[in-house]
C-alpha cells in the first residue's frame, strides 16, 4: 500500500506536467505544473518516510502513460478528469489516516479543485473568464465516452456469455446456440443503444428548460443575477472584493454570463449538452455488439464442448482485459482488477450453464 501511495503521487506529477505540456493558456499551465511539483514533493515526502532514495522513485505507470496516451488522441481533458478522481480518493485517504494517526493536517489534503483554485486566486492576473474557463474544463471532463465503451463492452459480453453458456447447457446444438447468441446480440445492443438514447435526449431537454429559465431571468434582472454571481465565488473563497469584479467582468458579455450562470447556479455544462443523442445511441450500440460477439465466435467454426471450452476461454480474455481497462477510472491492481472480472463473469455463465443442463435434462427426461 505505501508504494502504491508513491506510485499514485509519481503519475500524477506526470499526468499534470504533460497537461501543463499541452495547454494553451499559459495561466492554466503554470497552475498544472506547481500541481505537478505539489506531487513531486508528496511522492518524495513518502520515500523519505519509508527510507527509499529519491533516485530510486518509481517511473510512471503503464496506467499513467495509457491515460496520456488516450489525452492525446482524445483531447486532455479527460486526463485531467480522471486525475481528479483519482486525487479526491487520495485526499481523502491522506486526511483518514492523518486523523487516525492524531497528525496534523498541511493543507495540501484537500482535494485538487480547491487546491488549483486557490493557485489561481494568487495570480494577480486571474480573471472572472479565466476562472470561468478553468471551471469549464473541470467540469467538462470525465471520459463519458469512454467509460461508455467500456461498460458497454462489458455488459455485452457478462450478458451474452451467460445466455450463450445456458442455451449450451440444455444441449440445444450448434445452430441453436448460435441464433440464441445472435439474437442475444441484437436484443441486448438495441436496448442498450435505445435506453442511452432516451436518457440523453430526455436529459437534454431537461436541462435546455432550465437554461431557458435561467436566460430569462438574466434579461429581467440582471444586477440581481450578478450578485448571486458574486455570492457563489465569495463561497468558493475567493475574496469579496475580487468576487465583484469578476462577477461585473462576467455579466459585461450577456452570452457569456449565461454560460456562466447556467455551469455556476444550475451545475450545467452547456457544452456538453452539444452532443447528439443519437451518436450516443450509436456508440452504445456497437460497443455492446463488440462485447457479445466474443462467445459466439467460437460456435461459427466449432461444435460441442470445444466450441464451448473455446468461448470460456475468448470471454475469460475478454473479461480480463475489460478489468484492467477499468482500472484507468479506478487506479486500482491491474491484474486484481482483471482476475475479479474473470471470476465474476465465469461465475456467472457456470450458474446459467448449470440451470441450462438442470433445465435440458428435465425436458429430455
Amino acid at each position: 500500500m505505501k508504494n502504491q501511495n508513491i506510485q499514485t503521487e509519481v503519475d500524477a506529477s506526470y499526468l499534470y506536467n504533460k497537461l501543463a505540456e499541452n495547454e494553451s493558456d499559459p495561466t492554466i499551465a503554470n497552475v498544472f505544473r506547481q500541481m505537478s511539483e505539489i506531487e513531486k514533493s508528496h511522492a518524495e515526502a513518502f520515500a523519505k518516510k519509508e527510507n527509499i532514495p529519491a533516485a530510486q522513485l518509481m517511473q510512471p505507470s503503464w496506467r499513467a502513460k495509457t491515460l496520456n496516451t488516450i489525452g492525446r488522441i482524445f483531447g486532455y481533458d479527460y486526463v485531467l478528469g480522471s486525475l481528479m478522481d483519482t486525487e479526491k480518493s487520495l485526499s481523502n485517504a491522506i486526511i483518514s489516516t492523518k486523523k487516525k494517526n492524531q497528525l496534523a493536517l498541511t493543507g495540501t489534503e484537500n482535494n485538487h479543485v480547491t487546491i488549483l483554485r486557490t493557485i489561481l486566486e494568487k495570480e494577480d492576473k486571474v480573471t472572472g473568464a479565466q476562472l470561468s474557463k478553468f471551471e469549464r474544463k473541470h467540469r467538462s471532463v470525465g471520459g463519458n465516452a469512454i467509460r461508455a465503451a467500456v461498460l458497454g463492452g462489458n455488459d455485452g459480453l457478462v450478458s451474452n456469455f451467460s445466455l450463450i453458456m445456458g442455451i449450451a447447457g440444455a444441449s440445444a446444438g450448434q445452430e441453436g446456440v448460435l441464433l440464441a447468441g445472435l439474437a442475444g446480440l441484437l436484443a441486448g445492443a438495441l436496448s442498450m443503444s435505445l435506453g442511452e438514447w432516451i436518457s440523453v435526449k430526455s436529459s437534454q431537454e431537461l436541462y435546455e428548460n432550465q437554461m431557458q429559465i435561467e436566460m430569462d431571468e438574466l434579461e429581467t434582472n440582471p444586477e440581481g443575477e450578478m450578485r448571486e454571481l458574486a455570492l457563489i465565488y465569495i463561497a468558493k473563497g475567493v475574496p469579496e472584493e475580487q468576487a465583484h469584479i469578476m462577477a461585473q467582468d462576467i455579466m459585461k458579455d450577456k452570452g457569456v454570463a449565461h454560460d456562466v450562470l447556467v455551469r455556476e447556479e444550475l451545475g450545467i455544462n452547456a457544452e456538453e449538452l452539444k452532443g447528439s443523442a443519437m451518436e450516443a445511441a450509436v456508440y452504445s450500440f456497437i460497443f455492446f455488439a463488440i462485447g457479445a460477439i466474443i462467445p459466439v465466435i467460437p460456435f461459427f467454426f466449432l461444435t460441442g464442448m470445444n466450441a464451448v471450452m473455446l468461448s470460456v476461454g475468448m470471454s475469460a480474455v475478454g473479461l480480463f482485459l475489460i478489468g484492467a481497462a477499468i482500472t484507468l477510472f479506478t487506479g486500482k491492481n491491474v491484474w486484481y482488477s482483471g482476475f475479479r472480472q474473470v471470476l465474476f463473469g465465469l461465475a456467472a455463465a457456470a450458474i446459467t450453464f448449470g440451470i441450462g443442463k438442470l433445465i435440458g435434462v428435465s425436458i429430455a427426461g
